[in-house]
């Protein structure tokens, strides 16, 4: 057996090995990826590039250095990663549309709100830190922090940064993790320092009344926050919810003028969602869009209406709905607690641990400064004892082999004490070093006294961080951007509203071709048809309405009127939408009302009335709603709109003529109907009595009938003559017109 061969390893099952392995890597990523510590709010690569840009002097009164520099010494010292997430990182820290206070002040091309990733290289971009960086560092080297060794075990790192503010709130994180992930919104540094100050004087204070300082998130984009007041304090409780987010417009005339956006949303995105709104003919306000965003207003985007008169709340809920103009953010203040483990907290817990953390911070940092402090006296002490016997120091220093014990020996010093006396230099003896000695003594004194009250007193404790951080408020804090305001829930118009109210007349040809004319003064059988084809029927209307088509089989159709071909060609066969039964053709079409009644009928002299909305039908194979036989034809649907004072005018194809009110005829959804008009049909054929022509009336008004050249006009008293009940065979039309062509109500 070869001398390298292993001679010792340990079995385990490869569940029981899978199972560890990845957890321990879910751990790694939730820990040292992921989610943010409360103590200084980052993870630990921000933490680490923060940390490495301080150690390379990079303070905000710095003159700038190149990203790539800044990145190379963070991979190399601290975070042995890929170089893009890490200058990833860097940016974010510094694009001002993404922090609400940024960590890094940048020069070059460091994104925008249109593209956050467009970002220059960083072999282009320089950087150096902020001010409001110098929160998180400041206390650095004051005994506040545990270190640990970097990745090789050649340098340390902090574990974590002694903040002075809850950045963890200020400003937000997001991040995915293994089975876990964070959305910790931005806060108003101002209302959570003061929260703060409230927790700090008052312990026992209930949420609510810490967010009567804490209105909400504000984000770096502003916006309006239109999540009621009870949904934001039941998010701080639970740590989880949702926010709501509204942008910002005024208007100028007939110019909507976007200033503010949602956070994390992009102007050119939301031109571009309008503008497939324009294209799809379903904004017909807006005429125009532009986008006059520059370095002075970030964000300035202009929607022109066509006219000052229209509706401008309607068409902005419509986009809050349909846009990202309006948007709903998650919140998970999910985040790596002061015991290394992650947990969802709400408000009131995260400001309670972190002000835990920042006492603690301050406690370290104080009773460093008094080691300190009492460490130079210990010295000075010993130096004034040497300035008062200097010609025996200078002795045993000059003619003694071992001068330190010496100096121990003979007046009972300290090694410290000794070792700094050896240590001073000989313009230092000087005899007017010791009113020096004496003064550095005294500041030291008081200060110890000092530090010593702040360390025994609560009280004063409690003074010191409030004062603090009233410091950091006067500093940095500023008003609020984003706005918490009340507003009418968006709503999206639906087609019908969107679409322009414009008269249109619809014509229908005979085999079935179909096309849409503006206005109402259109001569629709003077236009083109194809060869063999001529027009049918045609129907004034509005092109918002939807269109009924009634084939010869008894079924409806809809379409909107607005989708139809122009009238400017020959248009287009209705079955190339529809998908009418084998032999079907098209025999119907009316304009689809709100609300009204329609009135369906077959040759065989059977019909009912129905409610408008019964034809309705998306289908494209339509609906069946008239049974009509074999031999029997479909006669053209009628329209109105009440019941009250309508009659019905049936004429068959042996000229006689019924007159009935319409609320003879019984309501139906759909079948053959009830009889209208009873018909007479010879053995021989009995199809030669049928029923041609079916209208609806009002009270006053004439009828017109025509066969051939010749006309009729009966006026409402005439026609009480032909005046019966329902099912009967009504009264013969007079001489000549036996055989009508055309019934018109005038």
């Amino acid at each position: 057996m070869s001398s390298n061969a292993v001679t010792e390893f340990e079995w385990m099952p490869l569940a029981e090995y899978a199972e560890k392995a990845y957890l321990d890597y879910a751990m790694y990523v939730i820990l040292d990826r992921a989610i943010p510590n409360i103590a200084d709010g980052l993870k630990p690569v921000q933490r680490r590039i923060i940390y490495a840009m301080s150690e390379l002097g990079l303070s905000a009164g710095a003159k700038f250095k190149k990203s790539a520099r800044t990145v190379g010494d963070v991979l190399g010292k601290f975070h042995p990663h890929g170089d893009v997430a890490c200058y990833e990182a860097m940016v974010l820290m510094a694009q001002s549309f993404s922090y609400r206070y940024p960590l890094i002040d940048g020069q070059g091309n460091w994104g925008s709100m249109d593209d956050p990733k467009s970002f220059a290289a960083m072999r282009y971009t320089e950087a150096k830190l902020t001010p409001f960086a110098h929160l998180l560092l400041s206390e650095l080297g004051q005994g506040t922090v545990d270190w640990q060794p970097n990745f090789d075990g050649t340098l340390t790192e902090p574990k974590f940064l002694p903040s002075r503010i809850p950045h963890v709130l200020l400003n937000g994180s997001t991040g995915i993790a293994v089975g876990m992930s964070t959305d910790v919104p931005p806060h108003n540094l101002r209302e959570i320092l003061l929260a703060c100050i409230q927790l700090i004087r008052e312990p026992k204070s209930t949420l609510a009344e810490i967010c009567q300082q804490v209105q909400g998130p504000d984000f770096p984009t502003g916006a309006e926050i239109i999540t009621p007041l009870s949904e934001l304090q039941q998010m701080y409780a639970t740590g989880r919810g949702t926010i709501r987010m509204r942008a910002v417009y005024q208007v100028d005339e007939s110019e909507i003028i976007i200033s503010e956006l949602p956070y994390q949303v992009s102007g050119a995105k939301v031109l571009e969602q309008i503008a497939e709104q324009m294209n799809a003919k379903k904004l017909p306000w807006v005429v125009d869009l532009r986008d006059e965003s520059d370095h002075d207003q970030p964000v300035r985007l202009v929607i022109v209406l066509r006219s000052t008169r229209t509706p401008i709340d309607e068409v902005m809920l419509h986009l809050f709905a349909t846009t990202d103009l309006e948007k709903t953010l998650r919140v998970n203040l999910n985040i790596i607690d002061l015991d290394n483990k992650p947990k969802v907290c709400g408000l009131l817990g995260i400001l309670k641990e972190w002000l835990f953390f920042r006492e603690r911070t301050v406690r370290k940092r104080l009773s460093y400064r008094l080691q300190q402090v009492e460490e130079r006296l210990h010295i000075l002490d010993g130096f004034l004892l040497a300035f008062l016997n200097i010609d025996e120091v200078i002795r045993i220093i000059r003619y003694e082999d071992r001068p330190k014990q010496q100096l121990i020996a003979r007046f009972e010093l300290s090694e410290i004490q000794a070792e700094a006396i050896l240590n001073l230099r000989l313009r230092h003896l000087a005899k007017l070093e010791e009113m020096q000695i004496k003064k550095e003594q005294s500041e030291l004194e008081a200060e110890r006294k000092n530090l010593q009250a702040l360390l025994d007193s609560p009280k004063a404790f409690k003074k010191l961080l409030i004062k603090e951080l009233e410091e950091v408020i006067d500093e940095f804090g500023d008003e609020r951007r984003s706005r918490i305001v009340a507003r009418v829930e968006a709503k999206a118009l639906d087609e019908k509203a969107l679409i322009s109210s414009d008269p249109v007349t619809l014509v229908l040809s005979t085999k079935g071709w179909i096309r849409a004319a503006k206005g109402h003064d259109v001569d629709a059988a003077a236009l083109s048809y194809k060869v063999g084809d001529a027009w049918l029927l045609s129907v004034l209307g509005r092109s918002n309405q939807d269109v009924i088509f009634i084939d010869s089989k008894g079924r409806s159709y809809q379409l909107s009127a607005h989708d139809l071909p122009s009238a400017r060609g020959q248009g287009e066969p209705l079955t190339g939408r529809l998908t009418p039964p084998s032999g079907a053709s098209f025999v119907g079409m009316l304009m689809m009302p709100e609300k009204g009644f329609v009135l369906m009928a077959s040759s065989s002299g059977y019909g009912f009335i129905a409610p408008v909305e019964v034809l309705a039908s998306k289908n494209k194979s339509g609906k069946a709603v008239l049974s009509v036989g074999d031999n029997e034809n479909v006669l053209s649907p009628c329209v109105f709109e009440q019941m009250d004072q309508q009659y019905l005018v049936a004429v068959s194809s042996q000229g006689r003529l019924l007159l009935l009110a319409a609320e003879d005829l019984p309501q139906m959804t759909k079948g053959k109907g009830q009889k209208i008009l009873s018909l007479k049909s010879s053995k021989a054929n009995l199809n030669d009595d049928q029923l041609i022509s079916l209208v609806t009336m009002c009270n006053g008004q004439s009828l017109q009938i025509q066969s051939g050249k010749r006309q009729l006009q009966l006026k409402w008293q005439e026609l009480q003559d032909y005046r019966g009940a329902r099912a009967t065979r009504g009264q013969l039309l007079p001489r000549g017109f036996q055989k009508v062509d055309h019934v018109t109500v005038v």
